[in-house]
């Protein structure tokens, strides 16, 4: 019994000393709130595409007469420098050409035609101006022979008479006659040069639609070629290749100002205001980073057919521009937009 009590007591005084030397676990103090003074920052990020601000498109020429597929038979290569009205594409003319030549035959030939009729009227006109002469002198001497009546015999007065009265009937027929004449010469000229001016048109559009087929570049900048169907593919328009009118063959744009075009959702649109700067990323150059700045934007959202998100159009001007850069490249603009305040209850 009393050795129980010793093993007690042994247990309860190791369990005391166990119980004083335990360490007092740390106090963790709770984070203090964030101070409210300055605001808090959030991004907006939008996807665009990159463009020229200054910028033309070259067609194939839209010519007069001429149907079907034209022949491209020079082009400048890709990525070129150019200066305004430098050469940048030329069609094949040997249609044109062609039509050139007949047009100018016909002209000279009608021009012939119409020196030739001028100078038959004229002749014609000198003949019928003598016989009407000779008609009128024919008219005086029957006046003056019938003067005579009282000195001539009956049958002679009667037969001046009928004398007179034949060339009095035949100076107002010649007269009547010749401004019939006289209106026809000149209509027929008039048609001969009506056809010669037509020629002339002719000939002129041909020259025409000749310089057309000659492509120059209306400002200076840098060419990119554009993508077209040729071949049952997609690709670049190359020398030989049969393009049709109205096709875009390249591109002149100046890379010296480049601005972004960008979608941007409606709720977004609070963030876009003046002067507001952004960071423009590219996805074909990543370490490439320029900076932006708010340009305008659309001022009527719209959404898709059937979707009821809307968003409107915003463009970003780059502050510096690189020599890689070429439009239609996609990127991404990052906006630091102030978070909106909580609204207090």
């Amino acid at each position: 019994m009393t050795l129980k009590v010793c093993q007690a007591a042994a247990i309860t005084s190791l369990l005391i000393l166990t119980s004083c030397s335990r360490s007092t676990p740390p106090v963790t103090h709770a984070a203090e709130p964030p101070s409210t003074g300055a605001r808090a920052k959030r991004e907006v990020r939008l996807t665009g595409i990159l463009e020229a601000v200054h910028s033309s498109k070259i067609l194939v020429p839209q010519i007069f007469s001429q149907g079907g597929p034209m022949t491209l038979t020079k082009l400048i290569p890709n990525g070129s420098r150019v200066k305004e009205g430098d050469l940048v594409a030329v069609f094949d003319a040997t249609q044109q050409i062609d039509q050139a030549r007949d047009a100018q035959a016909k002209f000279e030939d009608l021009g012939h035609q119409v020196e030739q009729k001028a100078a038959q009227n004229r002749a014609d006109a000198e003949k019928r101006v003598s016989d009407l002469r000779q008609a009128e002198a024919d008219l005086a001497k029957a006046v003056i022979e019938l003067q005579k009546g009282p000195v001539l015999s009956e049958i002679d007065r009667q037969k001046t008479d009928v004398r007179l009265q034949s060339a009095r009937t035949h100076v107002e027929s010649l007269k009547k006659s010749t401004a019939a004449h006289d209106k026809s010469d000149q209509a027929s000229i008039r048609i001969l040069e009506l056809q010669r001016d037509r020629q002339k048109v002719m000939l002129d559009r041909t020259k025409s639609n000749m310089a057309r087929l000659e492509l120059r570049t209306p400002l200076a900048g840098m060419v990119a070629h554009q993508n077209l169907y040729r071949n049952n593919s997609m690709g670049h328009a190359q020398e030989g290749d049969q393009l049709y009118r109205g096709q875009p063959i390249l591109s002149i744009f100046d890379p010296s100002e480049m601005q972004v075009r960008c979608a941007v959702g409606e709720p977004d649109g609070a963030h876009l205001t003046a002067g507001i700067k952004a960071t423009v990323y590219f996805d074909a150059y990543p370490d490439l980073v320029l900076p932006a700045h708010f340009e305008f934007a659309s001022p009527v959202a719209s959404s898709a057919f059937g979707s009821p998100i809307k968003s409107f159009t915003a463009v970003f001007k780059l502050d510096k521009t690189a020599p890689v850069l070429m439009p239609d490249l996609s990127a991404a603009v990052v906006i630091d937009a102030p978070a909106q305040e909580e609204k207090k209850k």
